[in-house]
């Protein structure tokens, strides 16, 4: 707790400054949470498992790993309902954006899946212009080059099947759905410890998935011994690896910055899905995807002032 609280101090005590860099150690924690995130699509794609119920499967068992040590930090009893609130809120954007994250792996290419997922940091920025923030000009020029990139990809993939056109809007969803997990759990993280919220973040993200299995009557133990190792794949991976190292980075790295770096996950997705699945995306996607990753990256570091501001007013 003692670490977050200096994590703040140190913002506020900045203010007027420019920003520290990133440090080695977050770089290091950066890159692996890239490689465990770039593992996510493939493994998902390679899947049959329900959805939901991977969903489940996944964040329960990420969830457990972490609970011991966030009961022995006994923060819980402590936390404020405002605490309470934001993770809860985390948890159940981040259920959502699973949702659509999983059906898009199966339903287009890893690479246009995980490239419109990317556009993240543009919804960040819309919001932080919603609640009043002045947006940079080029900001606006980023959002209009990822929508050209948004436009080569779908329209591509409309050509191909309406199938894979499908995959990319539920894809597209996502992306909102992801920035507004990033943005809930920044405002977490600037209280609270990294272990207590990635495991209420998690387990609020299971139940909230559990809930969409159980009408559904899908089975949640009935599958081949296979599809089990694929969702100890996505524990290790995407989410210990993954996601965990990307909220414990958020603790010191405003939203925007680490929604940038995430972008790397496309290439790393692709690669790994042309050698495990045989994938090679269309050639016709590859300017689109270019075009969507410069313009959102843009967007992402253009949008680390706004953060800022909103940091030194909270």
């Amino acid at each position: 707790m003692s670490s977050n609280r200096g994590a703040s101090g140190g913002n506020r005590g900045n203010r007027g400054k420019n920003p520290a860099p990133i440090s080695g150690g977050d770089l290091t924690r950066l890159a692996i949470g890239i490689f465990g995130i770039g593992t996510s699509g493939p493994l998902i794609a390679l899947g049959a498992m329900a959805v939901p119920v991977a969903i489940f499967w996944r964040n329960l068992g990420g969830a457990l790993i972490s609970l011991p040590f966030a009961l022995a930090k006994g923060e819980w009893r402590s936390l404020s309902k405002k605490s309470w609130s934001w993770s809860i809120l985390a948890g159940v954007f981040l259920a959502l954006h699973f949702i659509c994250f999983f059906y898009s792996m199966r339903l287009t290419s890893v690479a246009s899946g995980t490239a419109l997922t990317a556009t993240q940091p543009i919804f960040v920025a819309l919001w932080l212009r919603y609640k009043g923030r002045k947006v940079d000009r080029r900001v606006w020029f980023g959002m209009a080059i990822s929508m050209c990139g948004v436009l080569i990809i779908t329209g591509v993939d409309w050509s191909l099947s309406t199938r894979s056109l499908t995959g990319d809007l539920v894809a597209l969803l996502g992306g909102a759905l992801a920035g507004a997990y990033v943005t809930a759990g920044s405002h977490v993280q600037k209280v609270v410890s990294t272990t207590t919220y990635t495991t209420i973040c998690y387990l609020v993200c299971a139940l909230t998935c559990l809930i969409v299995v159980i009408p559904s009557r899908a089975p949640i133990i009935d599958y081949p011994q296979s599809e089990w190792l694929l969702i100890l794949g996505l524990i290790v991976g995407a989410q210990l690896l993954g996601h965990t190292l990307f909220n414990q980075v958020l603790v010191r790295v405003n939203p925007a910055v680490v929604s940038l770096i995430v972008f790397f996950e496309v290439p790393v997705g692709a690669l790994l899905a042309f050698w495990w699945l045989g994938q090679v995306p269309p050639a016709g996607i590859i300017p689109g995807i270019a075009l969507l990753i410069f313009g959102s990256g843009l967007v992402a570091s253009r949008t680390s002032q706004l953060q800022e501001v909103r940091t030194r007013e909270d």
